[in-house]
């Protein structure tokens, strides 16, 4: 069994569905904590391709556990002050 079901759409930035949307979940992680009174959920986003996250809350942070497909690699710069 499942937690909680989600999909996730951004049609305004190019993307008509994120497949398994990681960062997405985070933020449904802290919904689903103060309605459920837990901290450690299975979860299932229903795309089309589908996909199972584990994600366990510890303290101000979320964790997400599974297998994950990159899409993209990069690196940014972060000027000094």
């Amino acid at each position: 069994g499942v937690d909680f079901v989600s999909r996730s759409f951004f049609p305004a930035v190019g993307v008509n569905e994120d497949p398994v949307c990681g960062s997405a979940h985070c933020g449904l992680a802290l919904l689903w904590s103060q309605h459920l009174k837990k901290t450690d959920f299975v979860a299932f986003q229903c795309s089309s391709r589908g996909g199972r996250l584990g994600l366990k809350l510890v303290g101000d942070r979320v964790s997400l556990i599974g297998a994950a497909q990159v899409v993209v690699v990069g690196s940014f710069s972060v000027p000094d002050s």
